[in-house]
């Protein structure tokens, strides 16, 4: 019995450790991470922690601007909290970077009269069935009112008082809507999940990402918002254009280096192998690509 137990012991932590582990590598915050806000400017901060991936807020000239809403009622408490410490000015906007539920789940909790605006793929991604197949949430006729209202195509200004922000819609990449959030009193953009630092990067392939649009995407957005110096991603810390440089440079590596494995004649499960453990899905998904599937 004792060594059952011990075993029983051993396991458990074991497990506690792989998942702690799996989180700090993922970037995904603890369940009970409590909300942090980082000042980036008197009017610009973003939001960490909770659950649900990084957001951001910004007060303009007669309201309040939210990047992404989080995952769960007490999460999006927390930033409501905040907000009040931060302004009376009523929250007027929030800006979905793209559909993931740590980035959009949290809509349903915001208060009454605020715009859900996003672009017109990602509004159109809510509705898709999930990576199982399973039906969207997002069908149901109560949660009608949490999904994006207003969309745009390639780029619309939102304006809060005298104070504009700029939304852009770069191309296919992470999803086939995500949008980058610019702010240019402050050169920051903030880019939803299109860059990952210190873990594989994610296409969702399923909502029609695309890993070698991923890099002419984010080549393109550097190239355009020439004056953007600083950017904020959903699961990392701010960076600069030499980071997101570098994530495109990563990428453009593993796309040379599949191709040539390719060329040699070698299979997905050879190619795999070629690469790091973690790196299996990605590595599957840009043989595909590169095969046409």
């Amino acid at each position: 019995m004792r060594t059952s137990a011990v075993r029983f012991v051993l396991c458990g932590v074991l497990i506690g450790l792989t998942s702690m582990a799996w989180a700090q590598r993922s970037g995904a915050p603890r369940k009970d991470a409590p909300l942090t806000v980082v000042k980036i400017s008197a009017n610009l901060y973003e939001l960490i922690g909770g659950r649900g991936a990084n957001g951001g807020l910004y007060i303009g000239g007669d309201g309040v601007l939210l990047v992404d809403s989080k995952m769960d009622e007490a999460s999006v408490q927390q930033v409501l909290a905040e907000v009040k410490k931060l302004t009376d000015k009523p929250i007027k906007y929030l800006v979905n970077t793209h559909s993931d539920g740590d980035h959009v789940a949290g809509n349903r909790y915001l208060p009454e009269g605020v715009t859900v605006v996003a672009h017109e793929n990602c509004r159109n991604e809510f509705f898709r069935p999930g990576r199982d197949g399973s039906p969207s949430q997002w069908t149901d006729p109560k949660l009608a009112r949490f999904v994006p209202s207003i969309t745009y195509r390639d780029k619309m200004t939102l304006y809060l008082g005298d104070k504009a922000v700029e939304l852009w819609y770069f191309g296919v990449g992470h999803t086939t809507g995500d949008t980058v959030v610019y702010f240019p009193e402050e050169k920051t953009a903030f880019l939803g999940d299109q860059i990952f630092l210190g873990r594989t990067p994610l296409i969702h392939a399923y909502k029609g990402g695309n890993s070698l649009e991923n890099v002419k995407t984010l080549s393109k957005m550097l190239e355009t918002l020439a004056d953007a110096q600083y950017f904020c991603s959903g699961h990392a810390s701010r960076v600069g254009r030499d980071e997101v440089k570098a994530c495109i440079a990563a990428m453009k590596a593993r796309h040379d280096k599949v191709a040539s494995l390719l060329k040699d004649g070698k299979g997905l499960d050879e190619i795999k192998k070629a690469f790091a453990a973690e790196e299996a899905a990605l590595v599957e998904i840009i043989v595909n690509e590169m095969k046409g599937k």
